[in-house]
């Protein structure tokens, strides 16, 4: 059981939910958009999303409604991130 000074990853994601979050995928692709739930495989549902894919050029990107996401692809969250910025 984790402590009061302690969160674990889960709980963090938790802590996400009705909140803008940024997802770093295994692929050439990420993802910015508000969290609306979360598995225990950290499969994510968002909405309002925004995909970023990364090309020769910089990034596309494209607007979605909703996405759901495999947890088995996601690299890294950031809890309240915008999103890459193409330099």
């Amino acid at each position: 059981m984790a402590s009061s000074s302690q969160l674990l990853p889960l709980e963090l994601i938790d802590k996400c939910i009705g909140s803008k979050i940024w997802v770093v995928m295994k692929n050439e692709k990420e993802f910015t958009g508000k969290l609306l739930g979360f598995d225990d495989f950290v499969n994510m549902v968002l909405e309002e999303v925004t995909e970023y894919e990364r090309t020769q050029e910089g990034y596309k990107t494209r607007q979605l409604e909703q996405i759901l996401l495999n947890g088995n692809n996601i690299c890294s969250l950031i809890p309240g991130g915008n999103g890459p910025v193409d330099n």
